[in-house]
């Protein structure tokens, strides 16, 4: 099938960037039980922060967030703090302030609509069509940190495929054969195009966790998305599962029937903040890259593994 290629030079062909964020963080109960998940701070930033500025750094100009009644704390968090600046500014802690300020550039607007019922992910993406229109967009789930320490994010890759391509795109990792029922995974084949990357292929199938046996790859997708407008129509088509809850991935299915999708494996470092083994890992690998942190905590890992030796012994 043929498909035309964005003429837009710099990377704005893309500017709207949905945040799903209206799910419950049962894992991290009691902590959630009033604090959203996408609020939970990976060292000193909390975890949509981080998505955000993956956004924004992607040159997004626009980010929705599918929301709910009790995620009030991350419309604050993006919103001015008056008394917060105002004591910072008067006590001289202009580093703070600095900090402060600096959650989203006053250029990127923010828009929240609720989703009223947590009917899955493509419900909420369901939700975003007014704000998104015709035209395509990234999804982003907060829980999901991607950090391209060498590069400018896995969003601003996947904007940069789609230049390529046209075409929608999913970001796509390497899973084991235990995570196969966690994931949505993919089955691809190379490009037939020779000017696209390696790392680029084009998507055959897609299947909402499989059982190992089942499992078309070992390819499985993470919360990373660039959809055609035309993704809405089979989210407004795509009956409930088993769950009550509608699927990103069977609308997606649906979608590679009548245009291209396309599978990126993007470079960087994936945390699945959505657990807690992966929450630790992202929180130490964070905190050992600040100057500030890293001896001390060095010290005590240090010690933690000595004192665990020794009690093993």
């Amino acid at each position: 099938m043929t498909h035309s290629k964005p003429s837009d030079p710099d990377n704005k062909a893309v500017s709207k960037a949905v945040f799903p964020v209206a799910g419950l963080g049962t894992r991290f109960l009691p902590a959630t039980k009033s604090t959203p998940k996408e609020m939970l701070p990976v060292v000193d930033k909390p975890l949509i922060q981080y998505a955000a500025e993956e956004a924004v750094q992607a040159h997004v100009e626009s980010l929705i967030f599918i929301t709910s009644r009790m995620k009030h704390t991350i419309s604050d968090h993006f919103d001015v703090a008056f008394e917060l600046e105002t004591r910072l500014e008067r006590g001289g802690k202009e580093e703070l302030l600095k900090r402060c300020r600096q959650t989203l550039p006053k250029e990127v607007s923010r828009l929240y609509i609720p989703q009223g019922e947590a009917l899955g992910l493509g419900h909420a993406v369901l939700c975003a069509e007014p704000a998104v229109g015709d035209e395509f967009f990234t999804v982003l789930l907060a829980d999901d940190l991607i950090l391209d320490r060498a590069g400018q994010g896995c969003l601003h890759q996947l904007i940069e495929a789609h230049r390529l391509t046209g075409a929608s795109i999913i970001a796509v990792e390497p899973i084991s054969d235990e995570d196969c029922e966690r994931y949505g995974v993919v089955s691809v084949s190379e490009s037939a195009d020779q000017e696209l990357p390696m790392n680029l292929m084009r998507l055959n199938g897609i299947v909402e966790k499989p059982a190992t046996t089942d499992a078309p790859s070992r390819l499985g997708v993470v919360g990373r998305y660039l959809l055609s407008p035309k993704i809405f129509h089979y989210l407004a088509r795509q009956p409930a599962d088993h769950r009550g809850e509608i699927q990103l991935t069977d609308a997606i299915a649906q979608l590679l029937k009548h245009e291209p999708v396309y599978a990126l494996a993007f470079r960087g470092q994936r945390y699945d903040c959505g657990s807690k083994a992966g929450f630790v890992q992202a929180t130490l690998d964070v905190a050992m890259e600040d100057e500030s942190l890293r001896h001390e905590l060095s010290q005590r890992l240090h010690q933690h593994l000595q004192s665990n030796s020794s009690n093993a012994a």
